[in-house]
C-alpha cells in the first residue's frame, strides 16, 4: 500500500517526488501492520571497503532518502497511530544511515489527520520567508476505512533543517488522495498524486504555493495494461525524473499487496501538463520482480543524486518472499541506475539483497 527526493527543484537535474501506493475503491484493503511502533534497526553490520548491502534497514515502505548539507537523510511510511507520527533518520555515510534510529519530525493528535501516515517526500522550495523543506505525506483518521479519511497533507519547515521543527499547512487536494509528489516544469509546479476512481489512478493539477493547488484536476494515467492489473487495478506513487530537457514520471502499477508489484513509465511529450494526451504511457515495465534472488513487489521508488553529484541512483522497497505482503515488513533498497542511448532511463533489475554494492560518489566512506 505505501509508497517518498528531491533536489531543490530549481538547481536539481533529477528531481524525484514520491509516496504510498494503495487500493481501488473496489479492491482489498492492505495489511494492517503488526505493531504501530516503529521498530529500531538490529542489523548486524557486515559492509567494508566502501561497499553496502541492501536492505537499509527492517522496515521503511515507500521510501525517500536525500543527501544535504553533508548528511544522508531518509524517512519512510510509518502507518501508526497519532503517537508514531512521521521519522526521520540522518546520517553520514549510508552504512551509518543502516543503523541511525529513527528522530520523530511531526506528531499530530488532530483526529481527521494523526494517523497513517504513508509515503513521505521531502522538497527545499521557496516559500514566503525563503527556501524551506515541504514535506508530503498521507494521512488521516483511526482505522482502515483508507479510501475515505486518507488524505494528501503538507508540512513547512521553519528553517531549512530537514528534521524540523515543521508546522502544518493543510491538504494538497480536498479529495481524498495519496502518495502525493511535486512536479517542476515549465516553471511551474505541479502536484501530482493518486486517486481512488473506479480504478486507482494517477492525477495532476496546477500547484499556487507549496502547499496549494489550483484549477482542474485531470487524471494522466489509469491501470489498463496487463501487466498493471496482475494484483490489482492500481497506478500509484508517482515520482519526477528529468534529464537533459526531458521529463517523465514514474509510477508504481499492480499492487503493493502482491508480488508483482512494478514501475511503469510515463514520458512527458510537449503542451500543457494538465493535459492527459501530454503524456504517453511506456507500454512495458521498467522495473519488477526478481525470483531468482527472491525479490517481490519492488516499487514506490523516488530518485537521488550521489553527494559528489556525478552518479544517479533510485530508492524503492521490496520483499524477500513471494506471499510477503503490503505491511511494515516492506524494506527500502537503492541502486544505482544509469540511461539509454536515447536519452531514457534504464534501471536495470533488482540487486539481490546480500549482494556487495559500491558506496555511491562521494559517500564518506567510499575512498575511491
Amino acid at each position: 500500500m505505501n509508497k517518498a527526493i528531491k533536489c531543490a527543484l530549481s538547481t536539481a537535474s533529477i528531481c524525484a517526488v514520491s509516496s504510498l501506493a494503495l487500493l481501488g475503491c473496489n479492491q482489498k484493503q492492505p495489511t494492517k501492520p503488526e505493531s504501530e511502533k516503529v521498530q529500531l534497526d538490529d542489523l548486524a553490520s557486515t559492509d567494508i571497503n566502501g561497499t553496502f548491502t541492501n536492505s537499509l534497514n527492517n522496515s521503511g515502505p515507500d521510501p525517500w532518502i536525500q543527501w544535504y548539507n553533508g548528511y544522508w537523510y531518509l524517512a519512510a511510511t510509518t502507518w501508526g497511530d497519532a503517537g508514531v507520527g512521521l521519522t526521520m533518520r540522518k546520517a553520514k555515510s549510508i552504512n551509518e544511515l543502516k543503523h541511525a534510529e529513527p528522530v520523530q519530525i511531526w506528531q499530530d493528535s488532530t483526529a481527521d489527520r494523526c494517523c497513517n501516515f504513508w509515503a513521505p517526500e521531502f522538497f527545499l522550495l521557496d516559500g514566503p520567508d525563503g527556501p524551506r523543506w515541504y514535506g508530503y505525506f498521507t494521512g488521516g483518521a483511526p482505522g482502515e476505512d483508507y479510501v475515505n479519511t486518507q488524505f494528501s497533507l503538507v508540512i513547512e519547515s521553519e528553517g531549512t533543517d530537514p528534521l524540523g521543527p515543521y508546522i502544518y499547512k493543510g491538504k494538497l487536494v480536498e479529495r481524498n488522495s495519496l502518495d502525493a509528489t511535486v512536479l517542476k516544469l515549465n516553471e511551474k509546479l505541479y502536484a501530482v498524486y493518486s486517486v481512488w476512481n473506479e480504478t486507482q489512478d494517477i492525477a495532476i493539477k496546477e500547484m499556487s504555493s507549496p502547499w496549494q493547488t489550483v484549477g482542474t484536476e485531470t487524471v494522466i494515467t489509469m491501470p489498463t495494461l496487463t501487466w498493471e492489473i496482475q494484483d490489482g487495478t492500481v497506478n500509484e506513487g508517482p515520482v519526477a525524473l528529468q534529464r537533459n530537457g526531458k521529463t517523465w514520471i514514474i509510477y508504481s502499477a499492480s499492487a503493493c499487496w502482491g508480488p508483482n508489484y512494478k514501475l511503469g513509465m510515463l514520458e512527458y511529450n510537449g503542451g500543457d501538463p494538465i493535459d492527459k494526451t501530454s503524456w504517453d504511457k511506456n507500454p512495458t515495465p521498467l522495473f519488477e520482480r526478481q525470483d531468482d534472488i527472491n525479490v517481490f513487489g519492488p516499487g514506490h521508488n523516488v530518485f537521488f543524486k550521489s553527494p559528489d553529484g556525478n552518479e544517479d541512483w533510485m530508492a524503492y522497497h521490496a520483499n524477500d518472499k513471494e506471499s510477503d505482503v503490503c505491511d511494515m515488513g516492506r524494506t527500502p533498497r537503492i541502486q544505482r541506475f544509469t540511461w539509454n542511448e536515447d536519452g531514457t532511463p534504464n534501471f536495470g533489475k533488482p540487486v539481490a539483497p546480500d549482494l556487495p554494492i559500491t558506496l555511491p560518489s562521494g559517500d564518506p566512506g567510499n575512498k575511491n
